[in-house]
């Protein structure tokens, strides 16, 4: 019983961390990037891909590199940070690759 109380316990237990990388949507860091997108749309603004995804059904995530993205539980929050580079504080869950926000800021 005790393992099942650790188990249960061991993500609210997680510490926070900080993540960074650029406020994306989900299909176009499935593909890497927005060049496939920015293509098909005729813009090379990352700001405008990301809004036009996620408008479209896809959902925000921090991308970080190559096909490297991280999901947001909060899907509020990355609005106003669309196409930016950024800084994301929050808990990994490691099996979803959901990081739990609770803050998010421009990158320095």
């Amino acid at each position: 019983m005790s393992i099942a109380i650790c188990v249960t316990l061991a993500p609210a237990l997680a510490s926070a961390a900080t993540f960074t990388g650029e406020i994306m949507d989900e299909a176009c860091a499935d593909d890497g990037g927005h060049v496939a997108m920015f293509k098909k749309m005729g813009t090379k603004d990352p700001k405008t891909c990301t809004l036009a995804c996620v408008k479209a059904g896809s959902k925000y995530v921090l991308f970080e590199s190559g096909k490297n993205y991280y999901k947001l539980d909060d899907q509020k929050k990355p609005e106003a940070f669309a196409g930016r580079k950024v800084q994301v504080t929050g808990t990994l869950n490691k099996s979803t690759r959901t990081i739990h926000v609770t803050e998010i800021k421009a990158a320095s």
